[in-house]
């Protein structure tokens, strides 16, 4: 579905007590509302499509053994931003969850991008005539698919072409107008619990049977 820019994200933000919550809750209910970003190059947005739920006690968590600089965002106030750099070339965003001292976090691996696609395009390095043919496929459903796979179809993907480094790490993402993330947009609602799909998280090496990676069913917006 082809969201019509009708939904002003730009006015509306998440409250601290959405992210005040059991992060497994927190990873599922984040599906459908849109991640925003505005820089002074323009605006970026996107509907979550696909996220994945870290806790304290998990092995694959970052803040799974304590309290470090790197980490520090996660055990902070919920609502935040916890922006890291991996494998030497790639930042990946989480939203902070739960209390603070807890160290919970959700990471956003996919989305649905809505604004700002020939800004994104820049930003991922494509060619000119790739950003025209994107910008023109926006009236068709299939090429404009594997368009925002190309874009925002994975964490590394999403903060490039959302222009998110640690700059934006310990951001209040309550708090619209610089990262924020915003409720569902018109024509979508929370998603619903029969349509969430549970499947275990991707790229890490222990705790791979934990089933909390998120995504809704047919939902054609996911990283793979």
């Amino acid at each position: 579905m082809i969201i019509e820019p009708n939904f002003d994200w730009r006015t509306a933000s998440l409250e601290r007590d959405f992210y005040l919550k059991d992060t497994v809750e927190v990873a599922r209910r984040l599906l459908n509302c849109v991640l925003c970003h505005k820089t002074d190059a323009g605006m970026a947005a996107g509907r979550i499509t696909e996220t994945e739920a870290y806790t304290n006690d998990d092995p694959s968590c970052h803040s799974f053994r304590g309290k470090t600089a790197r980490n520090a965002p996660m055990f902070g106030p919920p609502g935040h931003a916890y922006v890291y750099f991996t494998y030497g070339m790639h930042f990946c965003f989480n939203a902070v969850t739960g209390p603070v001292g807890i160290g919970d976090a959700v990471l956003i691996r996919a989305v649905e991008p809505l604004e700002g696609w020939e800004l994104m395009g820049r930003r991922r390095g494509l060619a000119e005539e790739e950003i025209e043919r994107l910008v023109e496929a926006q009236s068709d459903e299939t090429v404009r698919r594997r368009w925002a796979r190309t874009l925002c179809g994975g964490p590394g993907k999403l903060c490039q072409a959302f222009g998110m480094t640690r700059a934006e790490n310990g951001v209040d993402l309550t708090i619209s107008g610089g990262l924020w993330i915003a409720p569902p947009p018109l024509g979508f609602v929370e998603a619903a619990p029969e349509a969430i799909v549970a499947s275990p998280r991707i790229g890490i090496r222990q705790a791979v049977d934990l089933p909390w990676r998120f995504t809704q069913r047919g939902d054609p917006y996911v990283s793979r």
